[in-house]
């Protein structure tokens, strides 16, 4: 019988001895490759976390102990210790969350997957045992990745403040996040004694420290100073000591027993403790491993045997995007990119090939890659920042008071915006239309298809007065969507052959296909129906209020929130002009979503041609009702 399925809890570990303990890690990670491949997920992050995940849950007692993930994407490893081992449905609808999920587990403290976090979370959890008198303790476990936010560095100050609050933190180095961590910590002190020597890691020393927020350069001069003995040179524990740290490390975190030492003396030592634990991104699955990208940090569904993937599904919108960079950089020696910690899936690993020199990757620091980025359009380049929708959120102060109050040239690129899906509440990117109309003087592009990509961005990059944003979805792209005419910046994807059309349909970005499905379940409803691609959603046409006011109801549809989106900016502007017609918008709720399929988000909350069309329909017959002097309710039902 396989030891994993003897586990239902962290206790069920107490009874295993050491070599039954090195079994599970293998039963693990079989187990991982097996049911990720069939899936998709975060499949090398898991892999490297096995022996150290099962001596965390054998030194501390969760859930009374507090164990916190950043970022929750190596999380795999903790859910079946903690009794759950049905994978077969993992980020699907009905099946288990790709990271840690409170309504899941009671060992599930925060449902962490932005990540830079975790300390933060830690420092108020050990605050409150603090105040409360309770003796639980709090553990958190950090990629050396994460360790490039800054938040991390905010939470580490006020974490050493207090020597006598009981917190342990785990920082899991594999010097990666997703590909090669830039700036990550020391390697394993052995290694650095006996292959590196003190000129080559004196330099390394400085190039890492130079980087670090705050205490970097300040540490390295007192270190070159010679203050320090010969072992404070070539052992990491010194920049973190000078905060006032208790370090442990390095430990090699693929080995139980050794593990299980550490961490039981931090869990003693009455004070925050870092334990420095050296891993192996992707271990035990040799494909993962010569994957130099990003060693399989996320898949889609892959042959288990060799790691392919089973099936492509075409052009994406991302690649888009990324060979129109390539072409742009040709064209333009001004154009610069800069990537938060994820190049390769933002679409820039092939600018970067092209152009090494004109490409920045500044870790997991949204909010300092955004003022950077104004550092560059204000020295006289045109920086292209390309990050998830959803993180973006996080560098929201510098759009507006940095780049967007100094008139800087900068573009925004959103991959992965709207209704993502398999991801969770975390990733969707249903905010960004939202939060980004209260910016003064930005411009905001949502294209419908790969060509209104490479034009819209483009046409981004020629501004030179004010920060743009180009947004798109994540996934494969669909078919080019051909405009009949242009009205001032407004694409007509379809117009009825008549001069009093009922409905006008705003259609946002990607969602022009369903638009145009749902105007032909209009037609057959006999309801007439244009509908425009406004390209630019923000600011408003001005040709906007002219051609709504031909119609007798206005409809948008967007993938972004209802609340504050572009439906709201188009009412404001009907207003504003005097065209007084009815305004229904259709958009994501206010409400964070579980994860599913986006099809299966999108049918949940009515964003779909059907739920839409019969909705417009009642619109229209109450409106009809009313002209001819009767009640809604006596309105004939159309076939």
């Amino acid at each position: 019988m396989p030891l994993l399925t003897r586990i239902r809890g962290p206790r069920d570990l107490d009874r295993l001895s050491l070599e039954e303990l090195d079994q599970l890690a293998e039963e693990i990670r079989t187990f991982l490759v097996e049911a990720v491949s069939k899936t998709g997920g975060h499949l090398g992050p898991n892999l490297g976390v096995v022996e150290l995940t099962i001596a965390l849950h054998r030194v501390f007692d969760s859930p009374k102990d507090k164990v916190l993930w950043d970022t929750g994407h190596q999380s795999y490893v903790h859910k079946l210790l903690t009794g759950r081992q049905d994978f077969s449905k993992l980020k699907m609808k009905g099946g288990l969350s790709g990271y840690p999920s409170q309504a899941e587990s009671e060992h599930d403290v925060i449902e962490n997957s932005h990540a830079s976090t975790v300390l933060g979370w830690a420092d108020g959890l050990a605050k409150a045992n603090q105040v409360l008198k309770r003796d639980d303790h709090v553990v958190a476990v950090i990629g050396d990745g994460a360790l490039t936010g800054g938040m991390a560095w905010e939470a580490l100050n006020n974490i050493a403040d207090a020597k006598d609050r009981p917190l342990v933190i785990v920082v899991n180095d594999n010097e990666r996040s997703y590909a090669p961590t830039i700036g990550g910590l020391a390697n394993h002190l052995a290694t650095l004694r006996t292959t590196d020597g003190y000129e080559r890691f004196l330099a390394r020393g400085k190039d890492l420290l130079e980087r670090t927020p705050v205490v970097g350069r300040p540490l390295y001069e007192t270190l070159h100073g010679a203050k320090k003995g010969l072992k404070d040179f070539i052992a990491p524990q010194g920049m973190f000591e000078d905060l006032g740290l208790k370090y442990v490390g390095p430990i090699d975190g693929h080995d139980i027993e050794a593990l299980e030492s550490a961490l039981a003396r931090a869990k003693r030592f009455g004070g925050p403790v870092i334990v420095h634990c050296l891993t192996e991104k992707g271990r035990g699955y040799q494909p993962a491993l010569q994957d130099e990208a990003d060693r399989f940090h996320a898949v889609g569904k892959i042959h288990p045997d060799t790691g392919l993937p089973i099936a492509s599904s075409g052009a994406d919108w991302t690649s888009v995007f990324g060979e129109e960079m390539v072409k742009l950089g040709k064209e333009r020696e001004d154009i610069v990119a800069i990537t938060a910690a994820m190049l390769q899936p933002v679409g820039l690993d092939r600018f970067a090939k092209a152009f090494p020199e004109r490409v920045y990757d500044v870790g997991i620091a949204e909010q300092h890659g955004a003022v950077s980025a104004a550092g560059l359009a204000t020295g006289g380049l045109h920086p292209v920042f390309a990050v998830y929708a959803t993180f973006l959120n996080r560098a929201f102060d510098q759009v507006l008071m940095d780049v967007a109050l100094h008139k800087c040239g900068v573009t925004f690129v959103l991959d992965r915006a709207g209704v993502t899906g398999t991801d969770g509440a975390s990733h969707n990117g249903m905010w960004d239309m939202s939060i980004l109309q209260v910016v003064p003087g930005l411009r905001l592009a949502a294209p419908r298809d790969a060509d209104q990509v490479r034009a819209q961005l483009r046409e981004a990059v020629d501004v030179t007065d004010a920060p743009t944003v180009v947004r798109f979805s994540k996934g494969a792209v669909g078919p080019a969507v051909p405009a009949l005419r242009r009205v001032g910046g407004m694409d007509v994807l379809r117009e009825p052959g008549t001069d009093t059309p009922d409905v006008l349909l705003v259609s946002v970005g990607a969602l022009a296909p369903m638009c145009l499905e749902i105007a032909d379940l209009l037609d057959k409803q006999g309801i007439t129906t244009t509908v425009v691609d406004p390209r630019w959603v923000k600011p408003v046409d001005e040709h906007m209020a002219p051609l709504a006011d031909k119609h007798r109801v206005v409809v948008t549809v967007e993938d972004n929130s209802r609340v504050g989106g572009v439906g709201s900016a188009v009412a404001q502007a009907l207003r504003d002009a005097g065209v007084d017609i009815p305004l229904r918008d259709f958009g994501i709720p206010p409400r964070f979503l579980d994860h599913a399929s986006r099809a299966e988000v999108l049918a949940e909350i009515g964003l779909t041609a059907p739920d839409i069309a019969r909705q417009v329909t009642g619109l229209v017959s109450k409106l009809d009702g009313r002209l001819d002097g009767a009640p809604a309710e006596a309105e004939p039902a159309r076939d």
